[in-house]
């Protein structure tokens, strides 16, 4: 039996239980029939609640120096916008400057705002050489960590170390990453989170630091319910993020709800650049709120990367690809 015939019969195994035991508010959500279903995609929606969503099955505490990935081979690979590979060494690098073979350095700090009961904390990656090439300014990227964990997780997966390593071989161009504290849990639509995000976090960075403060240079991803904030902020919010990844997506019941409405507002050449991918032995509703979400993508024609790797719903499974994940993001910046 073929690796995705057998994903398929596992996942479709599992819904049976899970449905009969699934809380009442799943029932609302889009039948199966209302999906243009594609051969990956044939699985009815189950999306997930607060709870449970993402804590790694295997948690890891990253080397401090930055070591080779493991290469996988996505066994799946559907519709993409995948950008052409370009070298981006800048004619500006101070190859010779000790400040480029040092590295970046991450910053903590919070934000006071009337929109959340406790401060918003943050980690903020700063490039190599960010002091010393003052007129210089930067895309990006923001990323969400998973439930039950925080800002830290994409620090202790690596991300700083990777992006040094691959900035200081000319492989990605320089770029800032802000690591939000999401403390709150629950849907989007029951707390203020979204808007402290938007409406704060955002102005303040590309206010504080040296950042390009346009869609077409500002990224936002996630790992599981961290996935599901970046599909919240790159659909609900279009105007302001230009590329969207999702990995091991677990899509906001609420989001699911009015996911229509918000793709059909979007003009159709202002879609975000969308990458998404997720383990092959993933937790079975995970694996369903990801593959109702690349449905959409499909029935709504909308382009997209689509990745299957071998894997499960781990720390050690976000650790191994986060390469091909800067890479994807940094791509024609």
């Amino acid at each position: 039996m073929s690796r995705n015939a057998l994903l398929l019969a596992v996942v479709l195994g599992f819904f049976s239980t899970i449905n009969a035991c699934a809380p009442a508010a799943f029932q609302n959500e889009p039948s199966p029939q209302n999906i243009a279903p594609t051969p990956a995609t044939r699985l009815p929606p189950l999306f997930v609640t607060a709870t449970d969503t993402s804590t790694p099955v295997h948690a890891i505490t990253p080397s401090p120096t930055a070591t080779a990935l493991d290469a996988a081979t996505p066994t799946q690979t559907l519709k993409t916008n995948v950008l052409s590979t370009v070298a981006h060494q800048p004619s500006s690098t101070p190859t010779s400057w000790a400040c480029w073979s040092a590295g970046g350095r991450i910053l903590t700090g919070s934000l006071d705002t009337s929109l959340l009961r406790l401060p918003l904390q943050y980690r903020v990656y700063l490039p190599p050489c960010y002091e010393e090439q003052a007129e210089r300014r930067y895309p990006v990227l923001y990323l969400f960590h998973g439930q039950s964990s925080s800002d830290d997780q994409w620090d202790r997966l690596g991300a700083d170390e990777t992006a040094d390593r691959l900035i200081a071989k000319g492989e990605i161009p320089p770029l800032i990453i802000v690591m939000p504290y999401d403390r709150y849990g629950g849907q989007p639509i029951e707390t203020k989170f979204s808007q402290a995000i938007t409406e704060t976090l955002v102005p303040y960075m590309d206010k504080t630091y040296r950042t390009l403060p346009d869609r077409e240079h500002r990224a936002v991803g996630g790992l599981s319910r961290g996935a599901g904030w970046a599909v919240h902020f790159a659909i609900s919010e279009w105007q302001m993020f230009g590329r969207l990844g999702a990995h091991s997506l677990a899509v906001f019941h609420s989001d699911a709800q009015r996911m229509r409405t918000w793709l059909g507002e979007i003009p159709a050449d202002q879609y975000p650049l969308i990458y998404m991918d997720i383990g092959d032995r993933d937790r079975p509703e995970i694996l369903r709120s990801a593959l109702w979400f690349e449905a959409l993508l499909n029935e709504y024609d909308i382009p997209h990367e689509w990745r299957l790797f071998s894997g499960y719903h781990s720390e050690e499974y976000w650790k191994a690809h986060l390469e091909q994940y800067l890479r994807w993001y940094t791509q024609d910046w």
